[in-house]
């Protein structure tokens, strides 16, 4: 259903069972899939792709031009997957020439006044609660959960099933797996609770908590500690995720 006061362009491609409230606005280049509903006053531009069963709520503006100096109009677009909440007020910026894409993931909720700037690539089943502001070019991984009012400093990586707390400022990578948080952010401990709820065996959960003590609680330089954890924890691919995840790291960890 798409309501009489609403602005559709007639070369926008929308699917069936869409939902479109009043006063939204939906340029040329946008598609949107099946089921989704598009609450009143929210702004839909060119180069948005917006998956199956969302919802849009109002006052969201999805796919602007990045707030980006460099940008010289270069055709890029927001990519949302299906089942994801996208709630007041939120504002996603559309990719650059380095991604060519902004990219949200299926199954997140997106809370109310977040910022996801251009060339951010957020994975499956996250949440970014209310406030939250991810600089270009940042990378969540799948799982990951950022409390409110969270800033991301550019270029960031956060690891899958990663927890950040309310207020922190991240400024370097956070690996998967851990919580983050104080000033500067640093390691915590285990996202346990959240490894548990998402089926992860108890031997699992031990084994990650057994890699972060040696990475963080027992004072060994970086290079080191991941050569022991090679040499004494088992081979399972959390394991491989952890190392592969830290030795990749272009700006660094965070402190522990």
């Amino acid at each position: 259903m798409i309501d009489e006061f609403a602005r559709i362009h007639p070369d926008a491609k929308i699917g069936n069972n869409v939902k479109i409230g009043p006063f939204v606005s939906v340029a040329g280049d946008v598609e949107i899939g099946d089921g989704t509903e598009i609450m009143p006053n929210a702004v839909i531009m060119d180069g948005a792709r917006i998956g199956r069963n969302c919802r849009i709520f109002p006052g969201a503006v999805i796919s602007a031009i990045p707030q980006d100096l460099k940008f010289d109009g270069e055709v890029t677009t927001v990519e949302i997957g299906d089942n994801t909440t996208i709630r007041e007020c939120v504002t996603v910026n559309r990719g650059t020439v380095d991604r060519m894409k902004t990219v949200v993931g299926s199954n997140c909720l997106i809370m109310a006044y977040t910022h996801l700037g251009h060339d951010v690539k957020i994975g499956n089943h996250c949440i970014l609660a209310n406030a939250a502001s991810v600089a270009g070019h940042v990378t969540i991984n799948d799982y990951a959960i950022l409390e409110g009012v969270v800033a991301v400093q550019q270029f960031v990586t956060i690891g899958a099933h990663a927890f950040v707390a309310g207020g922190s400022l991240v400024r370097k990578d956070v690996p998967p797996f851990v919580k983050a948080a104080r000033e500067p952010l640093a390691y915590v401990g285990v996202n346990t609770v959240g490894l548990r709820r998402r089926g992860f065996s108890e031997e699992a959960v031990h084994l990650i908590e057994d890699m972060y003590r040696i990475i963080y609680v027992q004072n060994t330089n970086i290079t080191k500690a991941l050569s022991i954890v090679e040499e004494t924890v088992p081979d399972i691919p959390e394991r491989a995720e952890i190392l592969d995840f830290i030795r990749k790291s272009s700006k660094g960890v965070m402190r522990g």
